[in-house]
């Protein structure tokens, strides 16, 4: 029987966020399964939409033992501890080497990365699983569409294969597409070869989805282009978050000789790059972007739904900046919900006083990011929660969540739900489990950047993206950037970075 190892060690860094991902992060998962280790791995990667799971669903389809290792994920934040990375890569090694004859290794990875230690996290965790299985035996990884691939990445690995959608709906079928593609590097006995493109601008996060223009109609070209000559082909936008050398887009491609796998990858680059200025649109300051909401709601027959993209756990934020909802209530919004706002304190002190008291918080606001505070005022306790539901729609995908003690907050018209874990708003159950009802609402904001409109689309009269003070700037250019290589241009049509000079004091003293 073919033996295959798998693991999966996923997390998304954003090296300007203001909090690093420590080892009780992937314990808990932070809106990701918990860490699971050695056959509870194969309890916990069923029926939901993560690449693992898919992977294992084709694995056992094909007939296929699985071993597996660890698996864990970690909301996106600063850096990785080096404590976190190093425990769970030993366990991931060790239990690898000690698993017997083996026939192929797969890993479900971010591909975005950073430690304390490491720039390229999964590059070292390729070229340590490498290590110890050889050269011979096949190794193949899923990466998340914002992957930051690095050429060591590319080296160690026989394939590597993205999401081709953002909201990522698509997660559990490129782990199915990276067991198609294994069980070709098993039947043929041959390597592809290998092209790797790595694009000149970086793209901010709001205008990669692909429910949109360009993003919908590159990935729609891309996929013609994979087949027998090409059967391996993906395009990763990048995080544009990572202050390192290799951070942005990039093309990928295995082809059947060099020529087919050049071609393609050179294609896809052309593409993109021929839409550059198509990678825009339109952003709104909170007071700006609340009255529109506001007029909108006047006439709608469903929710305006509001992006407070800055502030996006998905992309580092803390998902506890107040910017969006002072605006709510110095605008005396109606039918407002906001969520979800993790401040474990406040959650605690509503739990304490209980349903219909009325208690004074310091709401939020208190990751400490600039032009941000607590949100000083008094607040209704409207509903409460231990946090435990699940999340049935098309990005979590059935994931069983855990947001810990939670309430509903209402101050004048607006609501507010409150956390005591962070996870992206993804989800309407991220209100449901609070006695919210989203559709009913006649604005919703929601702390994420574009996985929401994976399950709001359907419920949303019309979509605005809002900019208050967080840890993911909407424009790319507006970070402080110092380690990027060269000439890459820090937004669509903008300037190229050039790395800053050191200055005399510093250069004299080495």
């Amino acid at each position: 029987m073919t033996r295959i190892a798998v693991g999966g060690f996923l997390h998304e860094t954003n090296t300007f966020a203001p909090t690093k991902a420590t080892y009780a992060d992937f314990v808990h998962g932070g809106g990701w399964p918990s860490m699971a280790r050695g056959a509870d791995v194969l309890k916990v990667m069923r029926n939901i939409n993560v690449g693992l799971a898919g992977f294992v669903e084709a694995a056992e389809t094909n007939g296929w033992e699985i071993v597996p290792t660890i698996s864990c994920a970690a909301s996106p934040s600063a850096h990785v501890t080096r404590d976190a990375y190093e425990r769970i890569v030993k366990v991931m090694i060790d239990d690898t080497a000690a698993a017997g004859p083996l026939d192929a290794v797969y890993l479900d990875l971010h591909g975005a990365m950073v430690t304390e230690h490491l720039d390229d996290g999964e590059g070292e965790i390729l070229a340590r699983v490498r290590r110890v299985i050889g050269n011979d035996l096949p190794l193949v990884a899923s990466l998340d569409l914002h992957a930051n691939v690095t050429p060591e990445m590319i080296e160690h690995a026989d394939a590597l294969i993205a999401y081709r959608t953002y909201p990522h709906i698509d997660m559990a079928e490129t782990g199915r597409a990276a067991a198609r593609h294994l069980a070709l590097l098993l039947k043929t006995k041959q390597r592809f070869a290998k092209a790797f493109r790595q694009l000149p601008f970086l793209i901010p996060i709001s205008w990669q989805c692909t429910n949109d223009e360009p993003a919908r109609s590159i990935y729609r070209k891309l996929a013609g282009l994979q087949g027998d000559a090409v059967p391996a082909l993906s395009l990763a936008f990048g995080f544009p978050a990572a202050d390192f050398a290799h951070c942005g887009p990039s093309v990928f491609a295995y082809g059947r000789t060099q020529q087919d796998a050049d071609a393609a990858a050179d294609k896809v680059a052309a593409l993109v790059e021929s839409h550059e200025g198509d990678f825009d649109g339109r952003i709104y300051a909170p007071d700006e972007g609340v009255r529109h909401a506001m007029e909108l709601a006047k006439t709608a027959t469903r929710p305006i739904v509001i992006a407070d993209t800055q502030d996006n756990p998905g992309a580092g934020g803390d998902s506890d900046t107040t910017g969006m909802l002072r605006a709510l209530v110095r605008n005396n919004a109606s039918r407002a919900a906001l969520g979800v706002i993790f401040d474990p304190e406040s959650a605690k002190a509503a739990h304490a006083a209980g349903v219909g008291a009325t208690l004074t918080l310091a709401l939020g606001g208190k990751s400490g990011i600039s032009g941000d505070a607590p949100y000083e005022a008094s607040f209704v306790v409207e509903k409460l929660s231990d946090g435990k539901f699940v999340a049935p729609g098309p990005y979590y995908g059935g994931r069983d969540m855990d947001m810990g003690p939670s309430a509903a907050l209402r101050i004048g018209d607006v609501r507010v739900v409150v956390s005591s874990h962070k996870a992206q708003l993804a989800d309407q159950s991220m209100y449901r489990y609070v006695g919210i009802e989203p559709s009913e609402q006649a604005i919703l904001v929601n702390k994420s950047s574009v996985h929401f409109r994976a399950d709001f689309e359907a419920i949303a009269q019309e979509l605005l993206i809002c900019a208050a003070p967080g840890a993911m700037p909407a424009n790319t250019a507006d970070l402080p950037w110092t380690r990027l290589r060269p000439g890459i241009r820090l937004k669509p049509n903008g300037k190229p970075f050039v790395p800053p000079t050191k200055s005399r004091s510093t250069s004299a003293t080495g």
